[in-house]
């Protein structure tokens, strides 16, 4: 009996430090959760090296009918382009794959470099939808992976009105089931990207979309008050705190603040369709063409005139070049279909520059000159797109680089 006593004696203090054990190691992951949710982070240049470029297919409920077969034949020749360069990691839906691989595979015969992945995605537009790639800034994690999780919301919540004629386009309606796949988006991308290693999930308390980051990864950010300082995106959020915290997630330490105009497009006015950098300190700004509405026309004067004003987080006066934007008409097939037209929504790759074509010949060929003079040491490629920018976007809208550590 007294043996009996002293195992069951032996086995509490076991079973207790065990538990003291559990307690410990338990307390310590959630001091290092949060320890990295709570972090500091950078994102890098966009001209930095890549990994790989994410692309994604779209769903037929998420494009125009008679746009959906356009749309994924142009983001098949941007991927043959960008393949060029760096990996590719194509996110589609499963019923849509055969389709994906036969236009790759009429397109080119060397998807040495592009990786199929099945997923639940609707939008093309990845650069908002997707993570936001981001490196540790305290030191600490040197090695590891992180990505931002935005939460996406439909920019804003917006959504087709008036039986789904939106943007001079019939757009089909999207039920909840296909909103809840456009918010995980990023979520799912994260949890599913083991390569070269996993990657730890950032959750942001600021919503937003990457498309409104434009960044110089030396400190400084232009971004429109529109496109994230409302209450469909963040409520209740005042500008300091929207700013402290994109300077803590982003390694900002200056931001260019521009008035930007709620709803004058599905995005609030991205920053990445008026003005981007080229390098630190050197920018490349895009100028309405002179049959562009008024109201573009004012939004992008006051950019020029705050661009022309400010300096960077280094303290240097920007040099900026402009593009001209091409001529809409002949582009679009009626006057109410609105083009994303803008030469700088370029995309960078390993080495090279990708930047769109629209079939403005003369408009193309100055775009084309301009930039090749900016970026001497990168191979420039040209890809025609119309079809991308009848339905949102341009080149950089539809792509997220995925930077080296």
């Amino acid at each position: 009996m007294g043996s009996f006593k002293k195992l069951r004696g032996i086995f509490h203090k076991i079973l207790n430090l065990r538990s003291k054990e559990e307690k410990t190691l338990l307390n310590a992951q959630e001091d290092s959760h949060s320890e990295i949710q709570q972090g500091r982070y950078i994102f890098p240049a966009e001209s930095d090296h890549h990994e790989a470029t994410i692309l994604g297919f779209p769903s037929r409920s998420s494009l125009p009918p008679d746009k959906y077969d356009a749309v994924c034949t142009e983001l098949a020749e941007l991927v043959v382009a960008v393949a060029e360069f760096e990996p590719v990691r194509i996110y589609v839906r499963p019923d849509e794959k055969s389709l994906v691989e036969t236009l790759l595979h009429n397109t080119t015969k060397d998807l040495s470099r592009v990786t199929i992945t099945p997923c639940p995605i609707n939008h093309c537009w990845v650069r908002d939808t997707g993570p936001v790639y981001v490196r540790d800034a305290t030191g600490k994690f040197p090695d590891r992976r992180f990505a931002i999780n935005f939460r996406f919301n439909e920019w804003g919540g917006k959504k087709p009105e008036n039986g789904g004629l939106s943007w001079g386009q019939r757009w089909p309606p999207m039920d909840d089931k296909d909103l809840r796949e456009n918010t995980d988006f990023a979520h799912w991308v994260i949890e599913h990207d083991t390569e070269p290693s996993p990657v730890t999930r950032i959750d942001s308390p600021v919503r937003a979309e990457g498309g409104a980051f434009v960044t110089d990864g030396e400190g400084t950010l232009l971004i429109t008050e529109s496109s994230i300082i409302c209450d469909m995106r963040n409520p209740g959020m005042s500008k300091g705190r929207i700013e402290s915290e994109l300077k803590r997630l982003l390694g900002v330490e200056k931001v260019i603040w521009f008035p930007g105009r709620p709803n004058v497009d599905i995005t609030d006015v991205h920053m990445d369709a008026e003005a981007r950098f080229i390098r630190p300190g050197v920018i490349v700004y895009s100028k309405p063409h002179d049959v562009a509405q008024d109201l573009w026309k004012e939004i992008s004067r006051e950019i020029w005139d705050i661009l022309g004003h400010e300096t960077d987080a280094k303290g240097r006066h920007l040099e900026i070049h402009t593009i001209s934007e091409p001529d809409p008409r002949g582009l679009t097939k009626t006057d109410a279909e609105e083009l994303a037209a803008s030469y700088v929504n370029f995309y960078f790759v390993n080495g090279g520059l990708i930047i769109p074509k629209f079939g403005d010949e003369e408009r193309d060929q100055q775009a084309l000159e301009i930039l090749s003079m900016l970026v001497p040491d990168r191979v420039i490629r040209q890809v025609y797109a119309n079809a991308i920018p009848l339905t949102g976007g341009v080149l950089h809208c539809v792509t997220q680089q995925i930077p080296s550590i």
